[in-house]
Order: C-alpha cells, then sequence, then structure tokens
C-alpha cells in the first residue's frame, strides 16, 4: 500500500469514511499529524496509523470555514440587538452626567 507523506495545509479523503480534512501540524518528534475536519473538529493520528489510512488529496473545500460562521438564524435581522423591547422601560430613561467622557456640570 503506497503510504501518503502529510504536508501542512494540504487536504485529504479518508476513502473508507470519507472524511476531508486538512493537516495542520506533524511532529516529528512525537511522530504524530494533526488533522482539522470540516466541522472544526481536531484529530491527531499517529505515523503508524497514518500510513495504514486509505488516503487521497483532495482540493480545499468551498465551504471549509462553515464551522466558525453564523448560522442562517444569525443573519435574519444582524440589528436586532440595538432595537429594545420596551422604549418606555426605566432603563431607556437613565441619563448620564458624562456625555463623550466629559463631565457635564450645570453651572
Amino acid at each position: 500500500m503506497k503510504s501518503t507523506t502529510p504536508q501542512v495545509g494540504s487536504w485529504y479523503r479518508e476513502i473508507q469514511q470519507g472524511l476531508i480534512f486538512e493537516v495542520v501540524a506533524v511532529d516529528e518528534n512525537t511522530r504524530t499529524i494533526e488533522t482539522q475536519l470540516i466541522d472544526g473538529a481536531v484529530t491527531e493520528y499517529d505515523l503508524e496509523n497514518w500510513n495504514e489510512m486509505l488516503l487521497e488529496e483532495v482540493e480545499e473545500p468551498e465551504d471549509w470555514r462553515n464551522a466558525y460562521e453564523l448560522s442562517s438564524e444569525d443573519y435574519l435581522n444582524p440589528d436586532d440587538t440595538i432595537y429594545p423591547e420596551d422604549w418606555n422601560g426605566p432603563v431607556s430613561m437613565i441619563e448620564t452626567d458624562i456625555v463623550n467622557g466629559v463631565l457635564d456640570d450645570l453651572y
């Protein structure tokens, strides 16, 4: 069986399970390869297990940053947090004595 040499930054597909991942680190001292799956999960393989895996090098997936992006629900109303539920609530009536970092004295 031909073993694939791990290259940091390269993407691979494990043929048996269909996992697609990127190699993020290779540690020569401990003989381990650290990978990151599309969903953001980090895994580690020792060199012996790596050489037993059936791998093929693949192109970087278009949506590989999905694990770090907002869900579609988060995009519905991005300004939602600035609309108070009650404009006449007691918290909205509080006025500060400091405006733009300057104390507002009424002399």
